[in-house]
């Protein structure tokens, strides 16, 4: 590998909250020089302790740290220790920032942020290693260390998008025919059969875009299809009716548009171990994995029970002081998923009687995502609502909790993140959604437009 000319080296230094979004960070920053503040290490020392999603980062971080630098001597520390990559490769060198005291330069110490960025500033003013940078999760932060005169970035490391307009919809629109367009480029037979075989190259051409695995198709003449597999230079796929799309039920709910029915295709196939689900308030989110659950857990016991849970602003708070055990606990949070099962039993709850209804009729488990961690679900229809309130680290946690036989389904809306340092583009939603393009056994679906109510659709448009 060519050496990198030292004028083209940076310094990168890394707050906390980087640490915590994303506990491998130290390896993503190159040939480039990786700086922890002292401070950055008083403030793990403080998250680590209990059983929260975020003590646990803290810990996993804290540990990473300790094998990057291993048996180093302080000396060493502090004029950097090579980063050791998977393979064995040194790359980079990391050190700890040791605290300064100076008088007349940079902000007033009265807070951790406004030291991080004084110490900074002392480094930047004795560093002969390049341009010192800020790494943040914080905005106000980063905004605090440019009027300082230090160079600050926000960690992008895990953002797979620019801008929310180019996550994939699971879906393609084809203006007019697209049968017609097929044929102009390619004569096609289609055999009569489900399924089609049809060149890669040209079906890109028609949609001007990259299609994937469990992505459908749909044009202006009510044709609709869903690439099923590829093989070498041809693509599958899989010719659907749109009137059968539309007549599909589950718990005797039926899709009020073709982006409901695109979704109940996926969360029915036994295929599909995950389906990620992104759309505004009332698109029906959460009643359509519901009636799919309870389709699937009642009817055709493909799955044994149905587990529930949410973000509550992430894996970062605890489920609090709640009476009762951890299902009564959560009852608060999963409000959503008892309004959906009074409206899809209307006819059979007594009034007063629904929570009774629930735990003796159906295999309905509320979890806190507090306790996840170290589970393995197995033959279970796994719904995690509020899906966009979670970074990419706590997605991944969640997701490598699915046994054999389980369907994961991720809800969220990432038009409405909560959470702290998280935004559409950085949201562990999005990042899974990019990240199981093209997988075979999974899909995702934007639902568009509000079902719920016209009084919430008009809502959603005009406030």
């Amino acid at each position: 590998m060519t050496k990198m000319p030292l004028s083209d080296l940076r310094c990168y230094a890394v707050d906390t909250n980087v640490l915590i979004h994303d506990p491998n960070a130290l390896f993503k920053f190159e040939e480039h020089r990786v700086v922890i503040p002292m401070v950055v290490l008083e403030e793990l020392d403080k998250l680590k302790v209990g059983n929260t999603g975020l003590a646990a980062d803290a810990r996993q971080a804290v540990r990473t740290l300790d094998t990057l630098l291993g048996a180093a001597s302080p000396a060493e520390i502090m004029a950097g220790v090579p980063i050791i990559r998977a393979g064995g490769q040194a790359l980079g060198a990391i050190s700890i920032l040791m605290p300064t005291h100076q008088d007349g330069l940079g902000l007033r110490p009265n807070s951790n942020d406004n030291r991080i960025i004084n110490d900074l500033l002392m480094l930047q003013q004795q560093t002969d290693l390049g341009e010192v940078v800020l790494v943040t999760k914080d905005i106000n932060m980063r905004l605090k260390a440019r009027g300082a005169g230090l160079s600050s970035e926000d960690y992008h490391n895990d953002q797979l998008i620019s801008d929310l307009d180019s996550l994939a919809t699971g879906y393609h629109h084809v203006v007019g025919s697209f049968w017609a367009q097929i044929e102009a480029l390619e004569p096609q037979q289609v055999a009569g059969s489900g399924y089609h075989l049809m060149n890669k190259t040209t079906l890109q051409a028609i949609l001007e875009r990259t299609a994937y695995v469990n992505q459908f198709i749909y044009d202006d003449k009510e044709f609709v299809c869903r690439i099923c597999r590829e093989d070498g230079d041809q693509v599958a796929i899989e010719l659907l009716n749109t009137n059968l799309l539309m007549r599909q039920k589950a718990w005797g709910l039926a899709p009020r548009d073709l982006f409901q029915a695109m979704a109940l295709q996926l969360l029915f196939d036994p295929e599909i171990d995950l389906v990620a689900l992104n759309g505004p308030a009332g698109s029906g989110k959460t009643i359509l994995a519901l009636a799919c659950a309870l389709e699937q857990t009642m009817e055709s016991k493909e799955y044994r029970r149905i587990i529930a849970t949410r973000s509550t602003r992430g894996l970062d708070e605890e489920i609090g002081f709640l009476p009762g055990s951890e299902a009564e606990k959560m009852q608060p949070w999963l409000g959503a998923f008892t309004d959906n099962l009074e409206a899809l039993h209307a006819e059979d709850f007594d009034p007063g009687s629904s929570a009774d209804y629930v735990g003796a009729k159906v295999p309905l488990q509320f979890k806190s995502l507090n306790f996840i961690r170290g589970r393995s679900f197995q033959q279970s229809f796994l719904i995690v609502d509020e899906a966009q309130n979670l970074t990419p680290h706590q997605i991944k946690t969640i997701v490598t909790r699915a046994g054999q036989g389980t369907k994961v389904v991720c809800l969220g809306n990432l038009a409405q993140i909560d959470t702290p340092y998280l935004n559409s583009t950085s949201s562990g939603l999005t990042y899974m959604s990019e990240r199981f393009k093209g997988f075979q056994h999974g899909g995702a679906i934007s639902l568009r437009g509000v079902a719920r109510s016209r009084l919430a659709a008009f809502a959603e448009t005009h406030l």
